[in-house]
């Protein structure tokens, strides 16, 4: 069962180069204590052939845990529905209902990919192989990787991946975990959708290959 939303009113963006020093928050601007409830959502889990350590639920906002949400789309259940804008990913759900979960996209709109796809693969603990357009953009940093980097607790795709493919070809983008839990909710991406690993672990549970993905645009309407 799901957090209520009475229990969630109980309840950063990446470093990316050189160091930053932060003032500390005032007291006041502090989070209240995490609901329990979510605690056990996003403990360690055991059973993997890798570590999945329990997501400090302090660094992440409260609106972007996993949680059953209403949800009015023309999209038949089983589809995975991501808005960009909201920094959400929906499994859609009988009754008007979806599993919302919260997701760090691209950082750039012109990163992200747009409209309908196929989850044609799925895989667990996969490689992770940068693209060419990534090598390009930021070589130093991708560059060492362009050989690919086996699964694993450090590989950033973290413990599942959902593979997109149109018209029976692979677009390079994936819904996958991430080693940057601080990041879900805002735009850092290189445009795949990153999940906490609890909730990509769940969602993987949830869809067949064969699911149908949408990504709607910046605006958070259908793209083609």
């Amino acid at each position: 069962m799901f957090p209520t939303r009475r229990s969630l009113l109980a309840g950063t963006p990446l470093l990316v180069a050189g160091c930053v020093t932060r003032e500390p928050r005032p007291v006041a601007t502090l989070r209240p204590p995490v609901d329990p409830a979510y605690t056990a959502l996003y403990a360690a889990l055991d059973g993997e052939p890798f570590p999945v350590p329990a997501v400090d639920l302090s660094a992440i906002d409260p609106r972007f845990l996993r949680r059953e949400v209403a949800y009015a789309t023309a999209e038949p259940p089983g589809t995975i529905v991501v808005d960009p804008s909201a920094c959400y990913a929906y499994c859609v759900r009988e009754g008007g209902r979806a599993i919302r979960y919260g997701v760090g996209v691209g950082r750039d709109e012109a990163f992200n990919f747009r409209g309908a796809a196929v989850i044609a693969r799925k895989a667990e603990w996969p490689r992770w192989t940068p693209t060419q357009a990534m090598i390009k953009r930021e070589p130093e940093r991708y560059g060492p990787y362009a050989g690919g980097l086996p699964g694993g607790a450090g590989n950033p795709l973290g413990p599942r991946a959902l593979y997109l493919y149109r018209d029976g070809g692979d677009t390079l983008y994936r819904l996958h975990g991430t080693t940057e839990p601080q990041t879900i909710g805002t735009m850092v991406s290189s445009g795949c959708v990153r999940f906490l690993n609890q909730d990509i672990i769940d969602l993987y549970a949830r869809v067949p290959v064969g699911s149908r993905a949408v990504v709607l645009a910046a605006s958070g309407t259908a793209a083609s």
